[in-house]
């Protein structure tokens, strides 16, 4: 079984017309605003697609595996609240440490997910949600309820907002992280693992392979990712502040799902997760000139993963 799958990435229809719906946002958005189509305005779109194309890579694996993982969002704070706590030092060498103890922190968080889903064998949903209250505990208790103290580690500043070449390092280090996911999923024996694992748990280990130590492995590096999208976060905002991962659950999931991957798993690819971050990006932009109220942001992520549900649901039927 393991050895029928493909290594070959074979276009995903979903993704051209996902590809399509951003084209025609940037036209919907050229008539609503003359800036719409400056370059620096489109640029600073890729900047903003960045940090949720990265918390978005882990939320693939997580999915592609057949789990669901609902802590992304206190992930986010309390990655940041560590991480500019350990950086607001006087001395910068110490400092460094920040984007270390950030870095370790996503880990942390996705071991615990991974112990809970993988050893337990309690479902992704219920455990990753309760992991989120508990991190929302953690850093109120933390904080004290007040604005956290610290500042942005210099290296999460320079990605989150520096340029080279005139384009933004954001974009520069999503582009370095496309190619790591498209080697992992395409070119590796891990890749084959989660898909095979996303389409059937059972046969997997039924064929030999550590189904536990696969799904810890991939929360952890969901962990991971999510740690590296919360410091380009802090670095964008030169802080942490509460309750700054809240906006990303819903935007990050409809990436994922809209750019084609299956929230069954076993099915979907990485690139059709960023198609999904540049149309959220660009589709909360023109949200955002019209004055749209949060509630109908929120409301629009829902239906697009509902619709998108429908449709594989749809798929799934006519085969």
């Amino acid at each position: 079984m393991i050895r029928s799958l493909s290594l070959r990435w074979r276009p995903d229809p979903a993704i051209a017309l996902v590809a399509l719906g951003c084209v025609a946002l940037l036209a919907m958005g050229s008539a609503v605003s003359s800036n719409f189509l400056t370059a620096d305005y489109l640029l600073q779109q890729l900047q903003i697609a960045a940090y949720l194309g990265v918390i978005a890579a882990g939320a693939t694996l997580v999915i592609l595996l057949g789990h669901i993982d609902l802590s992304v969002p206190a992930a986010l704070t309390a990655v940041g609240v560590v991480a500019t706590t350990v950086a607001g030092v006087e001395n910068p060498d110490i400092a460094a440490l920040g984007i270390a103890a950030g870095l370790a922190a996503g880990a942390l968080i996705g071991l615990i997910n991974g112990i809970g889903v993988a050893i337990f064998r309690l479902p992704s949903m219920v455990w990753t949600l309760a992991v989120n209250s508990m991190l929302v505990g953690a850093v109120v208790f933390f904080t004290g309820g007040f604005k956290p103290r610290g500042v942005a580690p210099e290296l999460s500043i320079d990605l989150a907002l520096g340029r080279s070449l005139g384009v933004p390092n954001a974009f520069w280090f999503w582009c370095g992280v496309i190619v790591l996911m498209h080697v992992l999923l395409q070119r590796t024996v891990y890749g084959q693992y989660i898909m095979a694992a996303g389409n059937s748990e059972k046969a997997v280990y039924l064929s030999g392979i550590r189904v536990r130590l696969l799904t810890l492995l991939t929360f952890v590096l969901a962990g991971l990712f999510t740690a590296v999208g919360s410091l380009l976060l802090v670095g964008y905002a030169n802080q942490a502040y509460q309750g700054m991962g809240d906006p990303y659950l819903m935007p990050v999931l409809s990436a994922v799902v809209l750019g084609g991957t299956s929230i069954l798993g076993g099915q979907g690819s990485y690139a059709g997760t960023v198609v999904g971050a540049l149309f959220i990006t660009l589709l909360t932009s023109i949200l955002s000139v019209l004055q749209m109220p949060e509630a109908v942001r929120q409301i629009t992520f829902g239906l697009i993963i509902l619709g998108m549900l429908l449709l594989r649901r749809r798929k799934a039927k006519g085969q």
